[in-house]
């Protein structure tokens, strides 16, 4: 959940009353739609770099010569970085405009941030070093 509340959790996909356990996927009725579409994005594109890197790194491994640097890897895996921190920043800023969309069935806008929120800084923070200690390794034998 990247907010919370005492009976309510919202992500960037559906929003949840946890009392009822029932859920409602967030559409384009409301309003700033198009700042979570941006956030939903920005999270499957750092995945996918994120896997990307993972198997180029794979690759590389086996494909260069010693002393070489995983640049390729380390490119890919700040790209996902970046990604990251696009999605989290988007969210962090309009994050009281998307909570006060009358297409919610309840009152959201007071909560806080979630575990998800928390963990895709930590996310943005691990994929920046793993991105650095990309560019910084060197294949050894």
């Amino acid at each position: 959940a990247w907010w919370v509340g005492d009976n309510f959790s919202t992500d960037v996909w559906r929003m949840c009353a946890t009392n009822t356990s029932t859920c409602m996927a967030i559409t384009d009725e409301f309003n700033e739609y198009q700042s979570i579409q941006a956030v939903q994005a920005a999270m499957i594109l750092s995945t996918i770099f994120c896997c990307v890197a993972f198997l180029v790194f794979i690759l590389q491994l086996f494909r260069l010569k010693q002393g070489e640097r995983f640049v390729l890897t380390s490119i890919i895996q700040l790209l996902s970085c970046l990604c990251v921190m696009i999605a989290a920043s988007i969210y962090t800023d309009r994050h009281e405009e998307l909570h006060q969309s009358r297409g919610y069935r309840m009152e959201v806008s007071q909560g806080q941030y979630g575990y998800s929120f928390v963990l895709a800084w930590i996310a943005f923070a691990f994929t920046l070093i793993s991105g650095v200690m990309y560019l910084v390794l060197r294949k050894r034998k």
